[in-house]
């Protein structure tokens, strides 16, 4: 038994400007678009389609920033549970604004105790060079 599956896309839209008729002499004015964006998809994973998805959009004229943060509003509203948020976080290597009060200070604890070991090294290294 063989599986076929296909996706498709349309996209279709007319404008008429109040004040003027079409002109071809306007080179932005495009009275009518129309798109059909086919795909087969029998053995696709989530992240084909949305790159799919992302193609049709760019077609449409979405800049690339809203798409992305279309994208990431899925992820990030009210209505996701902050466990399947946090589970993308750890995917991508995201920290959450709640938790960054905690990174800082892990951070400084880091820094506060690799600066303790730079001095010692540098201690160390001049002792060495002054023969003591």
């Amino acid at each position: 038994m063989t599986y076929e599956a296909t996706v498709e896309f349309k996209f279709d839209s007319t404008y008429t400007p109040k004040n003027c008729s079409y002109n071809p002499m306007i080179p932005d004015y495009i009275p009518e678009q129309h798109f059909t964006l086919t795909a087969p998809t029998a053995d696709w994973n989530t992240t084909q389609m949305f790159k799919l998805f992302e193609k049709f959009m760019l077609m449409m004229g979405y800049a690339p920033s809203s798409i992305m943060s279309g994208a990431m509003s899925l992820v990030f509203n009210d209505m996701v549970l902050e466990e399947e948020q946090r589970k993308v976080c750890n995917e991508y290597d995201l920290t959450m604004n709640e938790d960054l009060v905690d990174k800082f200070k892990e951070m400084r604890k880091l820094e506060e105790a690799m600066s303790g070991r730079l001095t010692t090294t540098i201690e160390q290294a001049n002792a060495n060079l002054s023969g003591k």
